[in-house]
């Protein structure tokens, strides 16, 4: 098939274009460099099977295609934050132009919401009918309202205008590629133990996530893709709970680090808990579940960072 990535030059959508070329798709990346980097899809310019588009999906495009992963839109605070409007225009614009598109052409388009619809959660662990505790107002409303009303389209093009629609809310997903200046924990925590500076804990360390590898998470992307059932959301992630504090001691010790860990002022609006229910995941997705606990994940992701700060192999 023909299938268009928007944001494949970004952490998840340069390894789900990867892996679509090794299924023997066709593979239209688009991208805007905001948070993706030309590098995570240098390898891939050769390959017959793959172009690359320079393009905003704020702005409208006319392609012809099979399916559609709709990836575009800033997943980290640091990138999010930094321009909010632009944010949520990413996630209410470029999903209705996405879904503009896969109303024309008939395709079937897949997009990826996040476990940040769930705000603060008051359930736990979250389950899909959960609606979640979010602060419409607050300083990261524009990626989680944003999220939530692309799943709002995505319902409601379906239910109007009969498209073949798709919804997974991935929970906090890591591995090679994220970038050194994400913002996100994982990555924060590997890059400063790496290089001997204090990890930074925003709160008392006692809060948690679940932290699924990239390569679980693209498994699931194509499963949900290829299952021909239409339902609603679909959680994906880890349900390993692990406190922050205990991520940032593991990502001392793979490290071989001699960093401390220094507590801050908590955040606004950062959950306390999260953790998700896949039970859904595990009976409309072939079974799925994810296979790369943290310890592994997390070795790995350290590999990955050494080698792009250019520090010597351990």
């Amino acid at each position: 098939m023909r299938v268009l990535v928007t944001g494949g030059a970004g952490f998840l959508g340069s390894h789900l274009c990867e892996r679509l070329l090794k299924d023997g798709h066709e593979v239209i990346c688009l991208d805007n460099f905001f948070s993706g980097k030309r590098a995570n899809i240098m390898h891939l310019l050769g390959n017959r099977n793959f172009e690359f588009i320079r393009h905003d999906v704020v702005e409208p495009i006319l392609l012809e295609v099979d399916r559609i992963f709709s990836l575009a839109c800033p997943a980290s605070p640091v990138h999010y934050q930094y321009n909010p409007v632009k944010t949520i225009k990413t996630s209410v614009m470029g999903t209705i132009n996405m879904l503009g598109l896969a109303k024309r052409v008939r395709a079937r388009i897949l997009l990826t919401s996040t476990s940040e619809v769930y705000g603060d959660p008051e359930e736990h662990p979250q389950t899909e009918s959960y609606w979640g505790n979010v602060n419409p107002i607050g300083v990261r409303s524009c990626y989680d309202e944003g999220k939530r009303v692309a799943e709002c389209l995505m319902m409601d093009y379906h239910r109007q205008n009969n498209v073949d629609t798709r919804i997974v809310r991935i929970f906090n997903t890591y591995g090679p590629r994220m970038a050194i200046n994400d913002g996100r924990v994982v990555s924060n925590f590997c890059v400063a133990a790496l290089r001997g500076e204090d990890l930074e804990i925003y709160g008392n360390g006692n809060s948690t996530r679940s932290f699924a590898y990239v390569d679980d998470i693209i498994e699931a992307l194509v499963r949900m893709m290829n299952q021909d059932e239409h339902i609603g959301p679909v959680n994906i992630g880890n349900p390993d709970e692990f406190t922050i504090a205990e991520l940032a001691s593991l990502a001392i010790e793979l490290a071989g680090s001699s960093s401390k860990v220094v507590i801050k002022n908590p955040r606004a609006d950062d959950p306390v808990r999260r953790k998700p229910n896949i039970e859904l995941a595990k009976k409309v997705l072939g079974g799925w579940q994810p296979q790369i606990a943290l310890l592994p994940g997390l070795q790995k992701t350290i590999a990955h960072f050494r080698e792009v700060l250019d520090l010597p192999k351990k």
